[in-house]
C-alpha cells in the first residue's frame, strides 16, 4: 500500500455510537410502516404526467438561485416529510439507517437487467466484495469502469447503487466493477481509501481477465464515492502508477471545511440534510487519526492537483455540496485538467440514483452517460486517454 496513507491507530472500531442530530432512532418495524405510502407514490411517479405532477405541489415552482426545483423530486421530498424522514439518513443506528437506504433503492428499483457477477478481490484487511456488471458483447473489448458507491462512508453498498452500475454499464457499453469497501464508523478513514485503491490496482492487472480493454480502465463514483474516486486518482499520480483513463465524479464531497453558500441555502429539506452531513464526517473521522483538512479526506485542499487524469463533474443546483463540488472542477481545470463540468440546475443530491423516478434525473443521467460512452470511446486503441474537451 501507498506510503502517502497513515497508520490508522487502534482496532478501526469506532469506540460508541455517533450521534446524528436529527435522525432519531427509529427501529425497521416503524421505517418499514412509513415506508408503504412512500413506495407506492415512488412507483407511480414514472407515470404521472408532468401537468398532474404540477397540479399535486399547486403549482408552486420551488426556485433557488435561479434554478426551479424539479416537479418529479418535489414530490419525492414531499413524501419524504410526510413519512417524517428528515434526510438522506433515516436512523442514528447505522445499521438501521443502512437497512432503510436499501429498502430506499428496491422502492425505484428499474429493472435493467445485463449480465451481473459476485465475487471478491485482494484487500488491505482481508477480501473486498465486487460486483462485476458485463455490458452486451461487442466487436472490441469494452472499458473498465471502477465504481466506488456513495452513503457518505457510512451507509452505502453494492445493493444501494446496483441500478446506477447496471444503467451505465448497459447505456455506456463499458464494464463496471462496483467495489463495497469497507464503512465508517467501524472502520473509519483511511480504510475506504486502502480499499478503492487496492481495487483500482487490481483493476489495472485483471482487466483483460474479466474482458475488458486494460488500456481504458476509469474509477467513478457518487458523492462520498467521488471523493474516493478523487482521492485514488491523486494516489495513482503520486506513486506513478497508470492513470485512470477518465475520472467520474456524481457531485463529490471535496472539502470538509468547507462553509459554503450551497450548505446553507440546502441544509435542510433537500434530501442530503446538514445533520447528515456532519454525521457522515464524524462518522468517518473519528479514530482515523485525520483532520478534516487533509487532502485525504477534503481533495479539494491537496497542494497540487496538476498531472490528474481528464474528468467529469457533475452537480446539482439543490445540493448541499454543489458548491464545493463545483470548485473542484474549477480547481482542476486551473491546474491544467482536462475538465467537462455539468451543473444540472433543477436537482438535488442523490440524483444519480433517482433517474428511475423520470424527470430531469432521468434526463441528466441520459446525457452524463452518453458523454461517458463518448469520452472513453477517444481513448480506444492507445496506451492514454485523450483529453476530455
Amino acid at each position: 500500500m501507498t506510503k502517502s496513507l497513515p497508520v490508522q491507530d487502534g482496532s478501526g472500531v469506532s469506540a460508541a455510537p455517533v450521534p446524528h442530530r436529527g435522525a432519531g432512532r427509529p427501529g425497521r418495524a416503524r421505517l418499514a410502516v412509513l415506508n408503504v405510502p412512500s413506495g407506492v407514490l415512488l412507483r407511480l411517479l414514472p407515470r404521472i404526467p408532468e401537468a398532474v405532477k404540477r397540479l399535486v405541489v399547486g403549482r408552486r415552482a420551488v426556485t433557488v438561485d435561479g434554478n426551479t426545483l424539479d416537479t418529479t423530486l418535489q414530490l419525492m421530498l414531499a413524501a419524504q416529510r410526510s413519512a417524517r424522514v428528515p434526510g438522506l439518513v433515516a436512523s442514528s443506528d447505522v445499521a438501521v439507517a443502512r437497512t432503510q437506504l436499501r429498502a430506499l433503492a428496491k422502492m425505484i428499483d428499474s429493472g435493467i437487467t445485463v449480465d451481473v457477477a459476485d465475487t471478491s478481490i485482494p484487500g488491505p484487511a482481508g477480501p473486498i466484495r465486487v460486483r462485476h456488471y458485463r455490458p452486451a458483447p461487442g466487436q472490441e473489448s469494452e472499458p473498465l469502469l471502477v465504481f466506488f458507491h456513495g452513503g457518505g462512508f457510512v451507509i452505502g453498498d453494492l445493493e444501494t447503487h446496483d441500478d446506477l452500475c447496471r444503467l451505465i454499464c448497459r447505456d455506456a457499453a463499458v464494464h463496471v466493477l462496483a467495489v463495497d469497501y469497507r464503512l465508517a464508523p467501524e472502520h473509519p478513514a483511511p480504510a475506504a481509501i486502502e480499499d478503492c485503491y487496492a481495487a483500482y490496482r487490481w483493476a489495472l492487472e485483471h482487466a483483460a481477465k474479466l474482458g475488458a480493454d486494460a488500456s481504458r480502465v476509469a474509477v467513478g463514483g457518487d458523492s462520498a464515492g467521488g471523493n474516493l474516486a478523487t482521492v485514488v486518482s491523486r494516489l495513482a499520480r503520486d506513486d506513478e502508477v497508470k492513470l485512470p483513463a477518465v475520472q467520474l465524479l456524481f457531485y463529490p464531497g471535496t472539502d470538509f471545511t468547507a462553509d459554503t453558500r450551497s450548505k446553507t441555502l440546502f441544509a435542510d429539506g433537500y434530501f442530503l440534510t446538514k445533520a447528515d452531513m456532519d454525521w457522515f464526517r464524524d462518522c468517518y473521522l473519528v479514530g482515523s487519526g485525520l483532520d478534516p483538512s487533509d487532502p485525504l479526506v477534503s481533495p479539494l485542499l491537496a497542494d497540487d492537483l496538476s498531472g490528474l487524469p481528464p474528468a467529469m463533474v457533475l452537480t446539482g443546483g439543490f445540493d448541499p455540496l454543489r458548491d464545493e463540488g463545483n470548485a473542484y472542477a474549477e480547481a482542476l481545470a486551473a491546474a491544467g485538467v482536462a475538465v467537462d463540468h455539468r451543473q444540472f440546475g433543477p436537482l438535488v443530491h442523490g440524483f444519480a440514483n433517482f433517474f428511475p423516478l423520470g424527470g430531469a434525473s432521468a434526463t441528466a443521467i441520459t446525457e452524463t452517460v452518453s458523454a461517458l460512452k463518448a469520452h472513453l470511446r477517444r481513448g480506444a486503441g492507445t496506451s492514454e486517454p485523450s483529453p476530455v474537451p
